[in-house]
């Protein structure tokens, strides 16, 4: 099966498996562009995708990329990489195999996925935009940092708020994500800073 044709079948299975989740696609993460991305409670969900025509070639170093940024990770594979997949990835990786069989297309559970040991949360907040990181600021009584860096603010939420609770605001944001919106608050945003700015240059 090629990539395409993988991806309606297993995020259906992963709506039955986990019932409420948020789906992502080929997202950022790192030096890689991940495939999938799902959001439940409190976890971030990484899907790297090896289609029957896909190569381990980069593998090794999405691997690597997946495993800062995600919880749990699994590797989605086609029917042909079954005998070899689990060479490729961390043992706690979990492997789902998508496969065509008798006109229908089956998703099965080949490895349970472990916790991920190496994910950072320090990496986890960098798929917040300027207002989600403005919201659990507020959340949180923290200040507004209004005139510090967009990485200067992650630090300070990373630093103030205890890793549960903050895993869990991230992640309710990006569950109820809307583009629309940020992108019009972004909009306001750089808007205010420009006049802020320029006010500055004639005081």
């Amino acid at each position: 099966m090629l990539d395409k044709e993988m991806r309606e079948p297993l995020f259906d299975y992963l709506e039955e498996f986990y019932g409420k989740i948020r789906i992502f696609e080929e997202k950022n993460a790192g030096g890689s562009r991940a495939d999938v991305i799902g959001v439940v409670d409190s976890n971030l969900l990484g899907f790297e995708i090896k289609s029957d025509s896909d190569s381990y070639t980069r593998l090794k170093t999405q691997t690597r990329d997946y495993d800062v940024f995600c919880d749990i990770n699994f590797l989605v594979i086609g029917k042909t990489h079954i005998k070899h997949a689990e060479e490729h990835i961390p043992p706690y990786w979990g492997i789902l195999c998508v496969y065509e069989e008798k006109d229908q297309v089956k998703v099965e559970m080949i490895q349970i996925p472990g916790r991920n040991p190496k994910v950072s949360i320090k990496k986890q907040i960098e798929f917040l935009w300027r207002p989600e990181l403005y919201q659990i600021q507020k959340w949180n009584d923290l200040p507004e940092y209004k005139q510090k860096s967009k990485q200067f603010v992650r630090d300070k939420i990373v630093e103030k708020i205890p890793e549960d609770i903050l895993k869990r605001q991230m992640t309710d944001l990006l569950f109820e994500r809307d583009y629309e919106i940020l992108l019009e608050q972004i909009k306001m945003v750089k808007k205010e800073n420009r006049a802020r700015n320029k006010k500055r240059r004639k005081g």
